[in-house]
């Protein structure tokens, strides 16, 4: 099999190479929500197509009623050589508020920090930079080697940002080009900058929007104002009934099927010696809430959550508009553990609502992202031959964490081909997803390049 140290001393001669290039694909505001990027959408596509074809993948972009796919193969050394699908996204979330970053979202900018530099951008981490993890390995094993040691298919999707509406029909219809022995994504964090991490564990969702319709149009709240339904007072006092005093979601049997985790399980995550205080203060916090009785680990990786995202209704504009509103809306998010299913969790909440509806009420409820919650078997053999390839960039033994984020391909991926996932990131707590200045310490940069070179040469030698 092939060497792996120059391959490791490639990727460190060629660093600030890597760094431009991802500085390059970061330039592109590749916001897949928002329509008024949808140029620059298909335009970092593209980028991604026209690097893996530099590499000598064969690489294409595949189109869809939204946004396009990239695919992409390489054949490795051939023979029996396991095959690996790796996946990531290339859109981003808006950058708003704007008026919030210290430099442009869109102008890579980087700055010097307390853990050395950083790079500060929209899509820095989530996902592009870990993305170019896995690239900048493929690029120095071909480099060094002329090819992979495994046989490697490419699947970088536009819309992850926007609920990955086109993907299951997407993996459907493409289910048998597609097919791999696993499928590796970065998309989740480290344990910490010294410390590597493999996800085993990713929670689910179930993401609605509900809206309780009341007046046939606006009011006029002099006029009206008590004596009709407000939606806007009804809607905020439902929603207030959503959990009871000791944080439990009071949504009919959302704990039903919750799966809890063993003592040894529970002794792994103390034995992490987790900083709460650490991680609220990061965020401007000092008192833990959630759910009564649970760790902090607990809440965030093994218990289901019930959070409000927004909420809105009526004028929300600047100064006064004295109106009583037709209509307000809510959005929420149900974050899901093993055992429980998306659609049962929606059913319960529809009773819910519908146990609250105030007369003359009328509730829509709509619904933009189902996903299952994932457990990756601990003795699995893909995901021991992961820990051994980050232990040889790392000082420090690498830890099996778990994720409360949702990464619904994950389960897409089971449910359609059929096969599992490994969660191998290289994210921090502090890197600012989806909120203004979000940024990738260039050292979490380098030990992903680094970890990922590695691990192609422990799945290879499966």
């Amino acid at each position: 099999m092939s060497d792996l140290s120059p391959v490791l001393d490639r990727l460190r001669a060629d660093f600030d190479e890597a760094v431009d290039r991802l500085c390059d694909l970061l330039r592109i505001p590749s916001v897949s929500t928002d329509p008024t990027y949808k140029q620059d959408v298909v335009r970092a596509a593209q980028w991604m197509v026209d690097d893996l074809k530099s590499m000598g993948f064969e690489a294409g972009l595949r189109q869809t009623p939204g946004h396009p796919v990239v695919v992409a193969h390489h054949p490795g050394p051939g023979g029996d050589a396991p095959h690996i699908l790796y996946y990531g996204h290339y859109d981003v979330q808006p950058p708003d508020p704007v008026e919030l970053w210290e430099t442009g979202p869109f102008e890579p900018t980087i700055v010097e920090a307390s853990r050395g530099p950083r790079v500060i951008a929209r899509g820095a981490v989530d996902d592009k930079g870990q993305v170019m993890t896995w690239m900048e390995a493929f690029r120095a094993w071909i480099a060094v080697h002329g090819t992979l040691p495994v046989k490697v298919t490419v699947l970088i999707e536009g819309e992850e940002e926007c609920g990955s509406v086109n993907l299951p029909a997407f993996l459907r219809d493409n289910r048998e080009e597609l097919q791999a022995d696993i499928c590796m994504v970065s998309d989740t964090g480290s344990w910490d900058l010294e410390t590597p991490g493999a996800t085993y564990m990713l929670r689910g969702l179930m993401y609605a929007e509900v809206t309780l319709h009341g007046p046939s149009r606006d009011l006029h709240s002099g006029m009206y104002g008590g004596a009709v339904l407000n939606p806007i007072n009804a809607l905020t006092r439902v929603l207030g009934q959503l959990h009871d005093d000791r944080g439990r979601v009071q949504i009919p049997g959302f704990y039903d099927d919750v799966e809890e985790p063993g003592a040894a399980e529970l002794q792994a995550w103390k034995d992490l010696n987790f900083d709460q205080a650490a991680f609220l203060g990061e965020v401007g916090l000092k008192t833990p809430t959630g759910e009564a009785g649970r760790s902090a680990l607990e809440r965030l990786w093994s218990r289901p959550t019930c959070d409000l995202n927004g909420i809105y209704g009526g004028y929300t504009g600047a100064g006064a508009k004295t109106v009583i509103a037709s209509h307000a809306t809510a959005k929420l998010s149900c974050r899901l553990v093993p055992g429980q299913d998306p659609e049962k969790v929606l059913a319960g909440l529809k009773a819910f609502l519908d146990a609250r509806t105030p007369p003359d009420g009328r509730w829509e409820i709509q619904t933009f992202g189902m996903s299952r919650a994932i457990r990756v078997p601990g003795d699995s053999p893909w995901l021991q031959a992961a820990m051994r390839g980050l232990a040889q960039v790392y000082t420090k033994k690498p830890v099996l964490i778990g994720c409360g984020g949702s990464i619904p391909v994950v389960g897409m991926i089971q449910d359609t081909l059929g096969y599992d996932s490994l969660l191998v990131g290289f994210g921090l707590e502090d890197d600012r997803v989806h909120s203004p200045n979000e940024k990738f310490d260039l050292a979490c940069f380098r030990n992903g390049m680094l970890s990922h070179a590695a691990i192609l040469k422990e799945l290879a030698d499966l």
